[in-house]
């Protein structure tokens, strides 16, 4: 056999083409040194349309025992890490097709009938994605009970809230971060609903417009569990969007991405918070660098490159939409490229949320079953800072608009009082009571209590609030939902 005839053997397509495709386009157009991680989807999903194939008498029993046999081998070659994975072949489709037909012989050539490597790609991400969200959706389901361990240990920590990075008025540190709470929770929906689309099998569509083989591609689709919560098999209807979709790729991006801006906020918020000017936490030395010329310096490298990664994942789904944009029905090359951007959103989203867990939350200690290190929180300081920039003006303003003044009124009577505090450098519960009286006759001695940071934080007793009470209702709700 010639050499040209020996190269012609290796691909999978037709004795069509007179002669071998270039080392350089070979190279230029193989994936599967970037999908070989498909390997598991692709012997799962190969199963089931063994199993089905079976079952309506395409393929015998005996094949069907050859190719779950040749795939058990493949499956412990590849985990003992002796599987050879060849550039000729392009993909990790054809790799563990060209072996399991070498291990098992026609059982394993009769294996791709009824399917195309369009339709068996397209189930492979999905079935990849698919666990891969569930993975995502425990890590922010563990973040989110970090963040309300941290939280409920500092419910009656005050810290300042700031609008435009200006002292605002006074939070408790527990509802600060039962905003980020809230935050990933929707993140958790988001990636819940993307799940349910990319939940949905393309298989049986073939190249791109079905097969003549009389499939049964729900049996196949309950199989592999693509079905929605009443068991309702989940098939793709339309087998030219069924090779061709990829909005399951984009939507997990752009859930990520959203993601990503939310620990990025947060990641913010721990740099600042972090530097002497704050000083209002720090976090185990094991997520900080120092310096190699500043040896005082502990620097937030965690924070810090998890907000340069979310960069990088707006960019992978930027890719992926103009990857799609200009795309004829059905399935095109350019589809190969929405691989590696999505692998990397994945690992990156992974890699963040997990190493975010410990920073939050600490890790376990085995001798006494505590977490240890996470968050330490500098209690006094973020008092301090909320004394500054008169927190509590607006609680003088609704102070004198119970005692019935208008509340632009109110306002401006506050702004001039708080002109005051600062020509004598104080804060305006230091201000005399005669003094406050000169700006509104109304104004009695109960009005401390409402300028005292304290006073101000228990007043905000409503849904959704900042005062303790509301806080700990919070706590204990998020308790609920994430058990």
């Amino acid at each position: 056999m010639s050499t040209n005839q020996l190269d012609k053997k290796s691909q999978a397509w037709s004795a069509l083409f007179s002669e071998p495709m270039s080392e350089l386009v070979k190279r230029y157009t193989a994936s599967v040194f970037f999908d070989k991680r498909l390997w598991l989807a692709d012997i799962t999903g190969s199963l089931a349309h063994a199993e089905m194939l079976a079952a309506q008498g395409i393929i015998g029993a005996d094949d069907r025992a050859a190719i779950e046999r040749g795939m058990a081998q493949i499956r412990s070659e590849i985990e003992a890490g002796t599987f050879e994975w060849k550039l000729d072949l392009e993909d990790v489709h054809l790799n563990i097709e060209a072996r399991l037909t070498q291990l098992v012989g026609d059982a394993g050539k009769r294996l791709h009938t009824g399917r195309s490597r369009n339709d068996q790609v397209a189930t492979d991400v999905r079935l990849w994605l698919r666990g891969e969200i569930d993975l995502i959706s425990d890590l922010l389901k563990e973040l989110q009970t970090a963040l309300v361990d941290v939280a409920e240990k500092n419910v009656e920590v005050i810290l300042p809230g700031f609008t435009h990075l200006q002292v605002a008025q006074p939070v408790s540190f527990a509802h600060h971060l039962l905003a980020y709470v809230e935050m990933f929770a929707r993140d958790a929906e988001r990636m819940a609903d993307v799940r349910r689309r990319t939940n949905r099998l393309p298989l049986g569509s073939a190249a791109l417009a079905g097969t003549t083989y009389p499939l049964d591609r729900e049996r196949v689709a309950v199989t592999l569990g693509m079905v929605d919560d009443k068991g309702v098999a989940q098939v793709c209807q339309n087998s030219l969007d069924g090779v061709s979709d990829r909005d399951f790729a984009i939507e997990f991006t752009a859930a990520a991405s959203l993601c990503m801006v939310h620990i990025s906020r947060f990641s913010e918020e721990l740099i600042l918070w972090m530097s002497q000017n704050f000083g209002f936490v720090k976090i185990a030395d094991r997520f900080t660098t120092g310096s190699s010329i500043m040896p005082q310096k502990k620097n937030p490298d965690v924070p810090e490159l998890a907000r340069g990664k979310t960069g990088r994942v707006f960019g992978h789904l930027m890719g992926l939409l103009t990857l799609m944009k200009g795309q004829p029905l059905a399935y095109n090359k350019d589809n190969q490229e929405d691989k590696e951007p999505l692998f990397d959103t994945v690992d990156t989203l992974k890699d963040t949320l997990r190493i975010f867990c410990e920073m939050v939350g600490g890790q376990l200690n085995p001798a006494n079953g505590q977490k240890e290190g996470g968050i330490t929180v500098n209690a006094q300081a973020m008092e301090d800072a909320a004394k500054k920039g008169y927190a509590t003006a607006t609680d003088l303003a609704d102070y004198l608009v119970k005692k019935g003044l208008p509340f632009r009124d109110a306002h401006e009577t506050v702004a001039h009082a708080v002109k005051a505090a600062t020509s004598h450098a104080c804060d305006l519960s230091e201000l005399p009571l005669a003094v406050l009286q000169g700006f509104n006759a109304s104004i009695e001695k109960d009005v401390y209590e409402c300028l005292s940071l304290r006073g101000s934080l228990n007043a905000r007793n409503t849904l959704g609030g900042t005062a303790p009470a509301q806080v700990l209702t919070q706590i204990a709700r998020h308790r609920t939902r994430l058990a």
